[in-house]
């Protein structure tokens, strides 16, 4: 999939601008941001950062998606977390990685020098506070995401990846949908597998399954609609009554 590069400075056309981490930011404190960053950008496949090596930046992912991977002592590798749009990469404070960090899709990241952005947060509370805040988002996705891996179904690892990936596009969007929902899926299915501890013709059983039932629509390879989202849900065997978050 080709992902378009976004190389603008004008933070206002920025597509990420309402949910990364200057969210919140006042024009003064855009302008400060504004001297310390730029665009790196990766093509699929291509590693950002080695498991413990130093990272001299932190970033906000503008398109495309990076996965984050362990690999143990024999060689074995998980893919442990994803970055979506809006997500953030790095933590300030922390010189070394410890993952890995690979383009999953053609990447844009915007990016902060390490060293201007730490001392930046003091002199910037809304950009401390939208950290804060997304810091807390991602622990609340790290702990749904050990339910997922750790008890649930193939079909409802399947239909909770897809839900997830959803609720995050409506939210990049500011979609108000509470029903229905149509999105290019972001992974090839080879890469939903290695995230979900799957193989490879289980995904595609699982995917070929929620179609037939009528769950899921494809149109080409990674075009989702979803005529209900309440269905989706139904199936991803959450005790909880779901819907499209604002």
């Amino acid at each position: 999939m080709d992902i378009p590069t976004f190389n603008s400075r004008d933070c206002g056309t920025c597509p990420i601008r309402h949910r990364a981490v200057c969210a919140r930011c006042e024009p003064d404190e855009l302008l400060e941001l504004d001297k310390i960053k730029y665009y790196r950008n990766y093509e699929a496949g291509q590693p950002v950062v080695w498991s413990g090596d130093q990272l001299d930046f932190v970033a906000s992912v503008v398109t495309g998606i990076a996965a984050l991977t362990q690999t143990m002592e024999d060689g074995r590798t998980q893919m442990v977390g994803l970055l979506l749009p809006s997500d953030f990469l790095g933590r300030p404070g922390r010189e070394i990685t410890p993952f890995d960090v690979t383009a999953v899709s053609d990447l844009t990241l915007c990016c902060f020098r390490r060293r201007p952005f730490e001392k930046l947060l003091s002199l910037t509370p809304n950009v401390s506070q939208r950290l804060l805040e997304m810091t807390l988002d991602e622990l609340d996705a790290a702990r749904e995401w050990m339910l997922v891996l750790g008890r649930k179904t193939a079909r409802e690892k399947i239909a909770s990846l897809i839900a997830i990936i959803a609720r995050r596009e409506s939210k990049l969007q500011s979609s108000q949908a509470e029903n229905a929902a149509r999105f290019e899926l972001p992974l090839t299915r080879e890469a939903m597998a290695d995230y979900l501890g799957l193989t490879l013709e289980t995904v595609s059983r699982q995917i070929s399954a929620l179609k037939r039932d009528g769950v899921i629509e494809l149109m080409g390879n990674r075009q989702v609609h979803i005529p209900d989202f309440r269905v989706l849900l139904s199936e991803t065997g959450d005790d909880a009554d779901g819907g499209m978050p604002a």
